[in-house]
């Protein structure tokens, strides 16, 4: 129990300061093969593209211990691009959908047509298109584009960021928000367990009080002696608390483990799963809309190729083949320490597209949720670490275990024999 708990002189507070377990962030594009039949209502045909890969580096700062047996701290991350784990370079162009252009024509589509034809007039004098050839490079990590500047003065506050737009400038060299959390050194049945973050006990994204909950860990370790049945974590990323289910134990390189996966429900809609209704509005069962969380961009998130979605969601494009093995999400977790051995969190991000009245650029492009990327993020405990582990927290717990009914076994006869001598004394 001192070794799991969030305290200086615990084995596991510099695993849980700096994780030395070696992450990776996987990122996969979808290409749009034939950007002008889409234009003019066909059905969009994609290529997925990558593996890029990124080596994660994740690190604590400013940890703060309370009175009251929490402790707060930001948890930064860096990437650094690996080339010789990626299928292609940074360097390499893509067509994708114009994310800025697309999303502020569904965002203005209720506006007055004067104000959409000033859009659509801006568009052309810059030369927009519904579809760009950009670089990964470009596309993760931001480009210049004076669109910016004009949407916002078409209507200020629409995009409130300037000069550049990326789809991961904000997750390179940043942290995931302040995060407190209880430390366990009182009630180690608590550990991990979020307290708050960014000073909210709960978030105010959704449209119910259980949706806006944050409950769980942050995501990094759990409780110990946990239960074969679901963990719970708060992940800023998709602006919401996670429900994984038990699937199955089994054993990491010696270490016993309990694998946890996504259920069907997860990213369900309120009609299939009425908890659910909160993140409504809702369209098809299997993505979630973050628009709220998102500058109200018209975005979703899912599984990666809409795997556990609606079948409708697949067949509106050409290009996807979901299967759970390359697409389903899994953490495995020793049970005794709660402590994460192997995992892999995918999730895709998806723009929703279609024709807007007088924006000239949008076409006839039929409503469709367009993927645009898929990531995972993946790591292991591995080398010294997991020696370490293996020795601390399952060999000599099960030597002591083991002795425990030697020393039981040994006192049996003692017992009897004190018995028997008590009787004869009689």
């Amino acid at each position: 129990l001192q070794n799991v708990s969030i305290n200086p002189s615990s084995i596991s507070f510099q695993m849980w300061k700096d994780i030395p377990v070696p992450f990776y962030l996987s990122v996969h594009f979808f290409e749009v093969l034939n950007p002008k039949e889409v234009l003019k209502g066909a059905k969009p045909v994609l290529s997925q593209r990558g593996p890029y890969v990124y080596r994660e580096y994740r690190y604590k700062t400013n940890i703060t211990f309370h009175d009251n047996d929490t402790v707060s701290y930001l948890e930064y991350r860096n990437l650094f691009f690996q080339p010789d784990l990626s299928n292609g370079t940074e360097d390499e162009y893509i067509v994708v959908p114009n994310i800025l252009m697309m999303g502020a024509a569904v965002m203005l589509e209720n506006l007055p047509d004067f104000v959409k034809m000033v859009l659509s007039a801006i568009l052309a004098g810059l030369k927009q298109q519904a579809f760009m050839n950009r670089t990964v490079g470009e596309i993760m990590w931001g480009y210049e584009d004076p669109l910016i500047d004009k949407l916002n003065m078409i209507a200020p506050g629409l995009v409130p960021f300037k000069g550049k737009f990326g789809l991961f400038m904000d997750f390179n060299n940043s942290n995931s928000g302040l995060f407190t959390v209880n430390t366990g050194m009182k009630d180690i049945s608590q550990v991990h367990m979020v307290d708050s973050w960014n000073g909210l006990k709960k978030v105010n994204y959704w449209r119910s009080s259980q949706c806006n909950m944050i409950n769980g860990t942050a995501g990094e370790m759990w409780p110990p002696f946990m239960s074969p049945t679901s963990l719970e974590f708060y992940s800023p990323d998709a602006c919401r608390s996670m429900t994984l289910v038990y699937e199955q134990s089994g054993k990491f390189k010696g270490v016993p483990t309990y694998r946890f996966v996504a259920p069907k429900t997860l990213f369900a809609n309120g009609t299939d799963y009425p908890p659910n209704e909160g993140f409504c509005p809702c369209m098809q069962s299997g993505i979630q809309n973050v628009s709220t969380c998102r500058l109200n961009a018209p975005m979703f998130i899912s599984h990666p190729h809409f795997y556990n979605a609606d079948p409708s969601l697949v067949n509106a494009v050409e290009g996807l083949h979901p299967s759970k093995d390359q697409h389903g999400l899994f953490l495995d977790v020793h049970p005794m320490t709660g402590i994460p051995m192997n995992c892999s969190i995918k999730l895709q991000l998806n723009l929703y597209i279609k024709k807007v009245h007088a924006i000239t650029q949008t076409g006839e492009i039929k409503p469709v949720v367009l993927p645009l990327l898929w990531f995972a993020e993946s790591g292991s405990i591995e080398g010294s670490v997991l020696k370490q582990f293996y020795n601390n927290l399952v060999l000599l717990p099960s030597v002591l275990d083991y002795v425990q009914y030697i020393f039981l076994g040994l006192s049996v006869p003692l017992i009897i024999s004190a018995a028997v001598l008590m009787a004869r004394s009689k």
